[in-house]
């Protein structure tokens, strides 16, 4: 089949979309604390992600000096094991290391590859370029490309990040779909004029009624069909 003639490059988001970050936090926190029940297990990686977008968020906000992914990930590796109790430096860089250590949904490898075999694939995150590195490894997924927010000394949805896929690729922003189980990211990446693709996953940030994306796909499975249809 014929690719989708007007989109040269598939840009990809990594954390939710491409991997089960809630998962394999809850995995690391149960593996790391094993005297912690279930409710206090979602309490904690609950913690950890309010946590991580608080110190995101005050990064955009000019409050903090920019610290990369794998920094922030650390200090709420800490923050949930004196949480529970527990002062071991052993215990919070286990902690920490399960961020890294996130699998693939199922449909991940597959889709991408044959998207892949169709288009360059670049995966933007934002993800430290270490932690891009092990998550991909870990997970088997296989980029063209592999772009760190670090690069922009931001966090998505500042626009400097998506523009960094736009000159890494040498292509007009129109040229670009960028694929995100986040509406928050997919609106950012229109904002510097990208084409949109919302791909459903049991965790993220569903579309709202406002939202106007170009492609929606149940599954990466899915999307890989739409850009193979000739149009």
């Amino acid at each position: 089949m014929t690719p989708r003639p007007d989109i040269e490059v598939v840009v990809f988001d990594i954390l939710g979309t491409m991997v089960d970050e809630p998962t394999g936090i809850r995995q690391g926190i149960r593996a790391a604390l094993p005297g912690v029940d279930d409710a206090t297990t979602g309490a904690l990686a609950d913690r950890w992600y309010r946590y991580v977008d608080e110190q995101q968020q005050e990064v955009l906000a000019g409050h903090r000096p920019y610290a990369d992914s794998t920094v922030i990930d650390r200090e709420a590796a800490a923050l949930v094991a004196a949480e529970a109790g527990v002062d071991d430096p052993g215990v919070t860089g286990a902690l920490a290391a399960a961020a890294q250590r996130l699998e693939p949904w199922a449909d991940s490898v597959r889709g991408l590859d044959r998207i892949a075999a169709h288009f360059p694939v670049v995966g933007l995150s934002n993800a430290s370029p270490v932690a891009l590195t092990r998550i991909s490894a870990h997970a088997g997924l296989r980029w063209h490309q592999l772009l760190s927010a670090e690069a922009a000394w931001s966090y998505k949805p500042d626009p400097e990040v998506y523009r960094l896929a736009i000159r890494a690729t040498g292509c007009e922003p129109e040229r670009l779909l960028m694929v995100a189980a986040h509406a928050w990211d997919l609106r950012g990446a229109q904002a510097v004029g990208m084409r949109t693709a919302y791909v459903e996953r049991p965790v993220g940030d569903p579309p709202s009624p406002a939202d106007s994306f170009d492609l929606l796909a149940p599954s990466l499975d899915d999307l890989a069909a739409l850009l193979e249809r000739d149009v």
